[in-house]
Formats: structure tokens, sequence, C-alpha cells
């Protein structure tokens, strides 16, 4: 079996959200456990599996993994799979690849930024939006005081496949500040279906960018998450749905990764669609390194 590393949301090498990439003969036949261990052995946040190198129905049949179990979705591994299908598997340029995950199919797009880089962007589902949580609640999760909080705003769980518990803070002290009470977080999540914590704020590092953010899945086994495409998706669903900035139709850069050292970047889009949300996400992806199995 040949593995890719790859850097997604990333502008250099050594940025972004890392991702393996397990592909070519023998993929097909590992186990659940064999999947789950190779996972843990790359310890990154994800690692996925090209499971055929043939479509189906149109689309690459692909599992990701983090360290503790198998995810029916998530964004940096569906930008970072599809790039390496692109390159290593059909082997020339194509302008879509399409990707058979448990949620369904995910079409990924390759389209050219004003300033000449290829970015890849994919449509995700339609947002859900569910239960909604207390300041004081969150409080003493993230070891914030409740002025922190953005009131004008809900603490709300979203989902595009996954789903996280969207949180919009004042500043970004707040958001620097911001620290996982574990005890309290193990309390918090056993009455909760969304396990992950999505915070934003409207200042940032650089002042091209609109929002900066950062994403807690200690359950997950990622204690913070450098570039997350699947929460930041949920976050764009969210912005169009209260206006964040004045309206449905959200067209952003979000800065991601900055306390952990992994600075990343991620372009948003959605507005809505008679009732409907409709949610892209895009970025970079750059490969750092192959090697076999």
């Amino acid at each position: 079996m040949k593995f890719s590393i790859v850097d997604v949301f990333a502008e250099t090498k050594y940025s972004g959200n890392q991702l393996a990439v397990i592909w070519g003969e023998g993929v097909e036949s590992l186990s659940d456990e064999e999947m789950l261990k190779i996972a843990q052995e790359m310890n990154y946040s994800e690692t996925t599996f090209i499971t055929a190198s043939e479509t189906f129905n149109g689309g690459y049949p692909v599992r990701i993994f983090t360290p503790k179990r198998e995810l029916p979705f998530a964004g940096h591994p569906t930008l970072g799979t599809a790039y390496i299908i692109q390159q290593d598997i059909i082997k020339t340029s194509v302008e879509q690849v399409i990707l058979n995950l448990a949620v369904g199919q995910i079409p990924v797009t390759w389209k050219t930024s004003e300033e000449g880089k290829q970015i890849l962007w994919m449509r995700q589902n339609t947002p859900e939006f569910t239960q909604t949580y207390d300041r004081d609640v969150l409080a003493s999760v993230l070891n914030l005081e409740e002025t922190d909080f953005d009131d004008r705003y809900p603490i709300q769980v979203v989902s595009t496949g996954i789903p996280f518990i969207i949180v919009p803070l004042k500043t970004l002290s707040a958001l620097k500040r911001s620290q996982v009470n574990f005890e309290r977080y193990t309390e918090f999540i056993q009455t909760t279906t969304a396990k992950e914590i999505f915070i934003f704020c409207p200042e940032t590092y650089h002042p091209n960018n609109q929002i900066c953010a950062r994403m807690f899945a200690p359950a997950l086994g990622v204690p913070e998450d450098p570039a997350t495409g699947s929460a930041n998706g949920c976050l764009a669903g969210y912005l169009s749905n209260y206006h964040y900035f004045g309206s449905d139709q959200v067209n952003i850069r979000v800065e991601q990764g900055y306390e952990i050292d992994r600075p990343s970047l991620l372009l948003l889009k959605s507005q809505k669609i008679g009732d409907l949300i409709q949610v892209e996400v895009g970025g970079s992806v750059i490969t750092v390194a192959t090697g076999v199995l």
C-alpha cells in the first residue's frame, strides 16, 4: 500500500492541517481494526483510505478515521483525498472528483483563484440547526467569562454531516484565552449529541481575513484541530442563517490553527437558495511526503 502526506488549507508547506492518505493495492482488504491501527500510527487528526482505484456510481469510495474512530464526513480529509486521487490515481487535470463517503457523495471542484492558485472547493450537505446552549454552560467548559460571548447570536449545534457546537465570541483576546476544562467538558458531552466545539470571532491576526477560529475535539482524540473544513461549513451556514455579515451572502476568509503553530486559511461561501442554505468550503493542498506501507 502507498501513502501520501498532504497539508490541507495550507498556504505554504508545513502549515494547514496534516492528512495521511492510504491508497493502492491492498487497501480494500484492510479490516476496520487495521484501518484504525494505521490511523493511530499516523496520529494526525484524520487518516483516509481510498478503498478502490475505480469509481462506483461516479465516485471514489473513501473512509475516514481519527485516532479513535471512523467518521462519516470531514472537511480537510475530503479535499486532501480528492487531491491525491487527481494527482496519483487519475494522473491528469480534472475539474471535479466525487468522493463516496458515509454521508453520501461529496463533489470536489478545482478552480483558479485571482492570485492564480489552484483552490479545491467542496460542496457540503445542507446545514441543520438544532440544540442551543446558555453562555454560562460554555463559559465553564472553555474557561471564559460570560461577557466574552457575543450574545447577539446563539450558541448552537450545526451539522453538515458532523455536528459542531458553534460558539460566537466578541474578541481575539477571548478566543486566544479559551482553554478546555477537561473535567467540565467530559461532564458536558455526556448529555450532548455534538462533542466538538468550534469558537470564532470577527477579530483576526491578518487584516485580509474576516474570521479567526479554533476547534476543540478531545472526544475524537484531537485536543485542537488546526483547520476544520466540516466545522467551517457549519460556520458558513450559521453566518448565512443569522445574517452575521448583514445578509445571507457569505464569501470570506477564515484563519485557524495559529494558537498551535499550524496557520491555516479556509475560504467560505454560502447563501440561501429558497429554504435551503448552500455551503462551499475551499482551500489549497500541498503534498509533503510519499511512501509505502
